[in-house]
Order: C-alpha cells, then sequence, then structure tokens
C-alpha cells in the first residue's frame, strides 16, 4: 500500500537519522551503529521513485558507489526508499533480487544488505508483536554494508550472536506503547531539522 504523502528526500532522511540515533543507537539494537554515526561513516540516500526498477537502478549506484570509496570516508549506506515497495511482502520479495544483484555484480563476501521496513515481520510472530521492531524502520530501507566492517566489528565484540535476543529482551521491556512514542520522537525530530 502506497504511503498517501511520500515525504521530501530531506525529511526522509532526517527521520532515518533520528531512528538510526534514537532506536538504533539509544536502544543499542546495533552495537556497531554508534561509531561509524558518530564520525560521519553512514551515507543516507533518498530513491524518490514508487518504481522497483529504479530503487534497482540506485542500489546498483550504492553498491557501485561503497566498494570504490575509502570505508574512512563512507562505511555504510542507508538507501531509503519512502515511494517504492510499502507492501512489506513485495518488499520482502524484492530481496531476492537484491542478493542476486549483489552475487551478480561480483560484491559476494565484499559487500552485503540488511532489510528494514515500518511493517517488517519476523516468521512466525504476530503483525503487531513489539520484536518485529528491531527490523522496523520510518521508511523501506536497504542498508549496504561492507562485510570486512562486519568482520572486525563481529571479532571485537564478546557473543555477537547474543545480540538478537538482546534486541528481543530490550524491546519487550520498552513495550509498544514505548515502540509508538520512540517513533513519535523520530518524527517530531524530523520536523524540528
Amino acid at each position: 500500500m502506497p504511503n498517501p504523502v511520500t515525504p521530501s528526500a530531506a525529511h526522509a532522511i532526517a527521520e532515518t537519522r533520528a531512528w538510526v540515533d534514537r532506536a538504533v543507537i539509544g536502544l543499542n539494537l546495533c552495537p556497531f551503529a554508534k561509531a561509524v554515526q558518530v564520525k560521519g561513516q553512514v551515507r543516507y540516500v533518498v530513491c524518490a521513485s514508487a518504481e522497483p526498477a529504479d530503487l534497482l537502478s540506485a542500489l546498483i549506484d550504492e553498491l557501485h558507489a561503497l566498494a570504490n570509496v575509502e570505508p574512512s570516508e563512507t562505511d555504510t549506506t542507508l538507501l531509503i526508499h519512502p515511494a517504492a515497495l510499502n507492501d512489506f511482502l513485495d518488499f520482502n520479495d524484492f530481496l531476492a533480487v537484491v542478493d542476486d544483484t549483489v552475487e551478480d555484480l561480483g560484491y559476494s563476501g565484499i559487500l552485503q544488505v540488511a532489510s528494514f521496513h515500518p511493517q517488517f515481520q519476523f516468521a512466525d510472530t504476530h503483525v503487531n508483536d513489539v520484536s518485529n521492531a528491531t527490523n522496523r524502520a520510518p521508511y523501506p530501507t536497504l542498508h549496504i554494508l561492507r562485510e570486512a566492517s562486519i568482520d572486525r566489528a563481529v571479532a571485537a565484540f564478546p557473543e555477537p550472536e547474543a545480540i538478537f535476543d538482546a534486541n528481543i529482551d530490550t524491546l519487550e521491556q520498552l513495550g509498544s506503547d514505548g515502540w509508538a512514542a520512540l517513533q513519535a520522537q523520530c518524527r517530531k525530530d524530523a520536523q524540528d531539522s
């Protein structure tokens, strides 16, 4: 289902940046995110088109761009697409195309793409389970990561496999009302920026 109003690129970036600061870093959902955010090594890009083909083209451009820039300049990219693939099942189906594209371009083992969506739902959960919020962003988003950066971060983090369970515990303690309040604060932060 399409968004009734597609935000400007600046607003989509501001709200996503607020989500990274308040949820991803603030709730420590990703213990590796703070360092790259503080150093300004996260690239935020918006694909304004509603067409999956245009999103794929933007993804290809961003894969090439990240592969060809020094990690000290840009370590990771968030490709935000507020108008494309708003239905989670369509988005989820598109992820197979994403994986094939990474492989076809020769970036397997070099880059990978993680996914975030406002309607994200893990298998065997109810749509309203707060645990789904670990992968819920303000807008559909493809997160392009460097494999080498992931490997370094995981090597420096004791028991990286415990992160998922810790995130579920954090969100269950926060609860649905707390998650809704956090989302509202991200929207407010974006309005104020």
